[in-house]
């Protein structure tokens, strides 16, 4: 095996016309990696594929080494926390994350031991005799954590793992990941929010439309997204004045009166966020509303798609 934990070669899944994921090529070493991207942009889908719950339409995709798909004993080495909550509600926490530990091979008591552990780590001892059906949606997602952990994989796949989860939660979970990381497992994490991946790793993979569209360190996708231009609309009482004060300094592209807003166009948006209030006092403009719609995800990815295609 090479020094690579997860290697996919023109990996792509499609459903009748409908393509998920589409000639993927990446390799993945140990540490935490980030795969981000959009809803809809073909995670879960290529995670799937990693943990061998569905065969490849083309390509190989390969986890330590060996094929995944109808790999049984590699499954042992894999862990998986799936984005979706179907779990057996009737079941405590603890009889789920046992039940799960001992598909893996293990007795019914060094299961139950293991999963007592995860419990303690993920910081839910106290509630691991609750129902699941009683616990919150951080607490679900900390007990999807502690069954993909409780057989000590080498390999960890989380889908969305901090999606419902309050801050201590998010806290923990994350202190979680990076203790894995420090013992050389290899972690992918996904994620439709950047600041969510940059908490966690600078090593990120880039999905839009089902395709890998950059992978590196978080500083290089960064760059791509600050050249990403932005559009910030202003509701004001005097947008020509606004306009007027605006118009000109260097990380301005363009403005456009629309009613009583004004759209401001940057592709520096770091500075014009505080360049705004300042020529608004200059101007004795009143701003009721700032939003800016190109500044998420869904739009970045857009930007690079196009900027990708053209």
């Amino acid at each position: 095996m090479s020094g690579a934990f997860i290697e996919c070669e023109h990996s792509a899944k499609w459903y009748g016309q409908i393509i998920a994921v589409n000639d993927v090529s990446l390799s993945v070493a140990s540490g935490v990696t980030g795969l981000l991207g959009p809803n809809g942009a073909g995670k879960s889908t290529l995670l799937k594929m990693m943990v061998g719950q569905l065969r490849p339409s083309k390509g190989t995709v390969k986890v330590l080494g060996e094929s995944v798909w109808g790999n049984r004993p590699l499954m042992r080495r894999i862990g998986y926390c799936p984005e979706h909550e179907g779990t057996y509600e009737d079941l405590t926490g603890l009889e789920m994350v046992t039940a799960m530990t001992e598909l893996h091979g293990f007795s019914r008591d060094e299961a139950r031991a293991r999963a007592e552990k995860m419990f303690g780590m993920v910081d839910l001892t106290e509630a691991m005799n609750r129902r699941l059906g009683e616990y919150s949606k951080g607490m679900r997602q900390r007990a999807k954590l502690a069954q993909a952990l409780a057989h000590d994989p080498e390999v960890i796949f989380l889908d969305e793992p901090l999606t419902g989860c309050d801050p201590l939660a998010r806290v923990r979970i994350l202190e979680v990941i990076n203790d894995l990381a420090a013992r050389g497992r290899c972690v992918v994490v996904s994620s439709h929010v950047l600041h969510e991946i940059e908490t966690m790793t600078s090593q990120i993979l880039l999905m839009h439309k089902g395709q890998l569209r950059a992978e590196g360190d978080v500083h290089q996708i960064r760059a791509l997204i600050d050249a990403h231009p932005h559009k910030v609309r202003v509701e004001c009482d005097r947008p020509r004045a606004l306009a007027e004060r605006l118009v000109g300094q260097e990380h301005v592209v363009g403005v456009t009166v629309d009613g009583e807003a004004l759209v401001i166009d940057t592709r520096m948006p770091d500075r014009l966020y505080p360049a705004i209030p300042e020529a608004a006092r200059a101007s004795g403009v009143y701003i009721r509303a700032l939003t800016s719609p190109d500044d998420n995800m869904a739009a970045v990815f857009k930007y690079l798609t196009e900027t990708a295609t053209s």
